[in-house]
């Protein structure tokens, strides 16, 4: 679980910097392709052509095509109907998804698994929840599109390395990935980009290529690894963890207003809910 955390931690300042410094100046389906193309960079030095089996080319193509390319695309053009914490608030259904999902892999239903994503639902919920703006629908449908995306990138890289364990190294084949949101990211910006909002000062494309190179390149490779060493219900409230993350960046960083006790209350629920997972959860799930 520590490179989930890991990754928690610095995926907790993308939400700010994107709301604070790219929402609305630069347009979402630039961001999208550049973070695309920089963490492609990281790794397709690496990626091997010859001798990996095509079903692992293909399964790593479609998670990088839904955890990364529809996945950011959404989100960032959820930022032009909701705040920071609005974005933040309705990502705490992705627990949910993660578990349903899983579920649905295995052709089961744990129940424990749910009930522990749901308690992590209940208290990224006590912490985030307070008035919505009046586009809050569309910036609703669009993250619930997001949270759907990403936790099925989730758990079919979890699975996928499951069933092609030993056949290569992680970071020979991960190149795909971005190569998956490749081509979801640079047909939007073609069709619905917009040439009068690229970057126009040195801070924005120093976000850009922080989160492009950092936050996408070495964050999704490390989550997703993470993700391959625990079981469903673990990374399902895993995701949650992003909500008091992002919180504490956007108050201590950009002094927003927060409610200090409900973040208390909803992070020690939050931990409630691992330790139901940790001591409910039925040894059968097993980790790749």
């Amino acid at each position: 679980m520590a490179l989930l955390v890991v990754v928690t931690v610095l995926w907790a300042f993308s939400f700010s910097l994107i709301g604070e410094f790219l929402a609305g100046r630069v347009d979402s389906d630039f961001a999208v392709l550049t973070r695309v193309l920089l963490g492609g960079l990281v790794f397709l030095p690496l990626l091997r052509w010859r001798g990996i089996p095509a079903g692992l080319q293909l399964g790593t193509l479609a998670v990088g095509a839904l955890q990364f390319g529809i996945t950011y695309l959404c989100l960032y053009r959820s930022f032009a109907y909701l705040s920071v914490p609005e974005v933040l608030l309705f990502t705490i259904f992705t627990p949910l998804y993660v578990t349903l999902i899983d579920d649905a892999f295995y052709r089961r239903f744990t129940p424990m698994a749910l009930v522990a994503a749901a308690i992590a639902t209940v208290g990224a919920g006590i912490i985030r929840y307070d008035g919505l703006s009046e586009d809050f629908i569309a910036g609703f449908l669009l993250l619930q599109l997001a949270n759907a995306t990403f936790a099925a990138g989730q758990v079919g890289y979890k699975h996928l390395m499951r069933h092609y364990a030993g056949v290569a190294n992680p970071r020979h084949t991960f190149g795909y990935f971005f190569l998956g949101a490749l081509l979801v990211a640079l047909p939007s910006f073609l069709i619905f980009g917009q040439a009068d909002k690229l970057p126009s000062t040195g801070l924005q494309w120093g976000i850009l290529a922080w989160l492009g190179l950092v936050a996408s390149g070495l964050g999704f490779f490390l989550w997703n690894r993470g993700a391959c060493e625990v079981d469903a219900g673990t990374l399902a409230i895993m995701n949650n963890a992003l909500v008091p993350a992002g919180l504490l960046v956007n108050l201590l960083i950009w002094n927003r207003d927060a409610d200090l006790l409900r973040l208390v209350l909803g992070g020690s629920v939050i931990l409630l809910s691992l330790w139901v997972n940790a001591r409910f959860r039925p040894h059968r799930l097993q980790t790749a």
